[in-house]
């Protein structure tokens, strides 16, 4: 069994919802999935129910790269990303792949070159609404960027930044299980004014507090009122942050790591409820 390529995407987290506020913007973290791209069968076919690993073969061709010299392509996908909770899990995999077709045909794409494969395939497989460009670029690059979905990668970054000092900052994530309520695309322009308080946010730079008013925004168009007071109470308990992810039904939360008794508050609160709780940190840096 030879492994032709190999490749790793990220997970992030929401900073503004596409649906609601036109533009999307997310925030990379420390999440990520990775991948085998093989000649042979894998002992494990990877779960994927969109059926996401063909559209990248496909977008990838249909961008001009050739296939790798193989008469079969097989993937196997290790990854610490919950898959539809909000967390880029879909992003993640596609630049994951890209990245592996990469290494296995040796062409180096640039960065917005991956993202337009990856919006290309999600939209293609129907795993995103709007191709989820802001999430592809929370999987290929740290930090956070701002865009415009409607255009291609490289003409569509509007802002983009740093959190700083990310040692300063701990990320927690609630992960209350599989996604029950879909996203409707009229119920989050219905929301339309809770989502400009995001944007305005986001102008600022104020990346924390648009993180809050969209988080706010997307429980409103989802109905998510678990998740509203949910939010509510760990801002109660010291949280800077706390949100709603994508489309839900993850809930990000980010405090000060120096506050240690508020991230063992959050963390006691947590445990009755059965909800897995993941901790990470803002991707920092290229690896």
């Amino acid at each position: 069994m030879a492994v032709l390529g190999r490749g790793e995407g990220h997970g992030g987290t929401s900073i503004l919802h596409a649906l609601g506020a036109g533009y999307g913007a997310a925030l990379s973290l420390e999440i990520s999935t990775r991948v085998q791209l093989r000649d042979t069968p894998v002992k494990k076919e990877p779960e994927d129910p969109h059926g996401l690993l063909p559209a990248v073969v496909d977008a990838w061709s249909a961008a001009g790269h050739p296939l790798p010299e193989a008469e079969e392509l097989h993937w196997a996908i290790r990854s610490d990303i919950p898959m539809g909770r909000g967390l880029k899990s879909s992003a993640a995999l596609a630049i994951a792949c890209i990245r592996a077709l990469c290494e296995a045909t040796e062409i180096a794409l640039e960065h917005h070159q991956m993202v337009d494969i990856s919006t290309a395939a999600q939209l293609a497989c129907g795993c995103s609404m709007t191709g989820s460009v802001d999430d592809s670029w929370s999987a290929v690059e740290p930090g956070w960027k701002v865009v415009d979905p409607s255009v291609p990668a490289i003409d569509g970054v509007l802002m983009q930044g740093q959190i700083q000092n990310t040692e300063d900052w701990t990320v927690l994530i609630l992960d209350r299980g599989s996604r029950e309520i879909q996203p409707d695309p009229e119920r989050f322009q219905f929301a339309a004014g809770q989502f400009q308080q995001a944007i305005s946010a986001v102008e600022q730079e104020q990346i924390f507090n648009a993180m809050i008013h969209n988080g706010r925004a997307v429980a409103s168009a989802l109905g998510d009122s678990e998740g509203r007071k949910t939010c509510n109470d760990m801002s109660i308990l010291g949280c800077r942050v706390s949100t709603i992810s994508g489309s839900g039904p993850a809930i990000c939360l980010i405090l000060p790591s120096s506050q240690e008794a508020s991230v063992r508050r959050v963390k006691q609160t947590i445990e009755p409820r059965n909800w897995q709780l993941i901790e990470t940190s803002f991707r920092a840096s290229e690896t």
